[in-house]
């Protein structure tokens, strides 16, 4: 079905799987549009709960955008590559459901791009983070200078775009950049348990948790807080809001499987 991704999904869970080992799974406009079309059939299908996103292959996530594509293309080319990028990482990003980056190995350029697009990032005790753009010549243009200093602050974000430095996972995850560190064995392990326990919680409940927190970063605080309320205010009028307070109050676990 894809030529550069493998795709799968077991017990609600999917798992997408950047698939170009030879280039290390470097980003080519064929695989972000592959990538673009499965996140949209992801999107589409209601039977998927949660999504997991890593790199095929034991050395890497996805290294980079693909240069030899690159090297020879101009500003209005370079330009409408950065564009379909943002487009299908936004569509990641917009998914109501949870969404794990399973960091195997290097995340570098579009692939720490790609995993800050996700909203939890998951790292092998092998992984390498960096956005080493301006090394040549260009600058992070797949959300890097956007999405990086909302993760760890405009000081840090800086000094890792500017000097073009590489951290290791344990770094990754002191400065918060990465959640989680685990052994590259136990990766897809981890991340599928960390969704099952996301699985347990309200679906619409999460959904609407992950609109507060992302439109909020884009609004002053009284504004966030105003969202917030009336966010609070529409999960009242939710069955699943119904089940989980009378679970709660009946000390039994919340079945939200007919919960609307």
């Amino acid at each position: 079905m894809y030529n550069h991704l493998l795709y799968e999904v077991n017990d609600g869970i999917a798992v997408i799987s950047i698939n170009n080992p030879k280039s290390l799974n470097a980003l080519n406009t064929e695989t972000i549009e592959e990538l673009g079309a499965c996140i949209n059939a992801v999107a589409a299908d209601s039977s998927v709960k949660g999504l997991i996103i890593t790199g095929a292959g034991p050395k890497s996530f996805v290294a980079g955008a693909d240069i030899s594509e690159m090297v020879n293309s101009g500003a209005e080319k370079g330009r409408s590559f950065a564009m379909l990028a943002d487009k299908v990482f936004s569509s990641l990003e917009a998914l109501p459901i949870v969404t794990i980056a399973a960091v195997n190995g290097y995340a570098l350029g579009g692939g720490c791009e790609l995993a800050m697009a996700c909203d939890i990032r998951v790292a092998s005790d092998n992984a390498i983070f960096g956005q080493p753009e301006v090394g040549l010549g260009i600058i992070p243009g797949f959300g890097g200078t956007q999405r990086l200093a909302r993760l760890i602050g405009k000081g840090r974000a800086k000094e890792l775009i500017l000097t073009t430095d590489r951290i290791n996972a344990e770094e990754a995850y002191r400065i918060g950049l990465a959640n989680k560190v685990t052994t590259k064995e136990e990766l897809l392990t981890v991340c599928t348990d960390m969704i099952r326990r996301v699985l347990k919680n309200g679906p619409f409940a999460v959904a609407v948790a992950k609109r507060c927190i992302e439109s909020g970063m884009d609004m002053d605080l009284q504004n966030g807080l105003q969202m917030e309320a009336d966010a609070f205010g529409l999960c009242f009028a939710t069955d699943e809001k119904m089940e989980g307070m009378t679970a709660f109050l009946e000390k039994r676990k919340a079945n939200f499987g007919g919960a609307k």
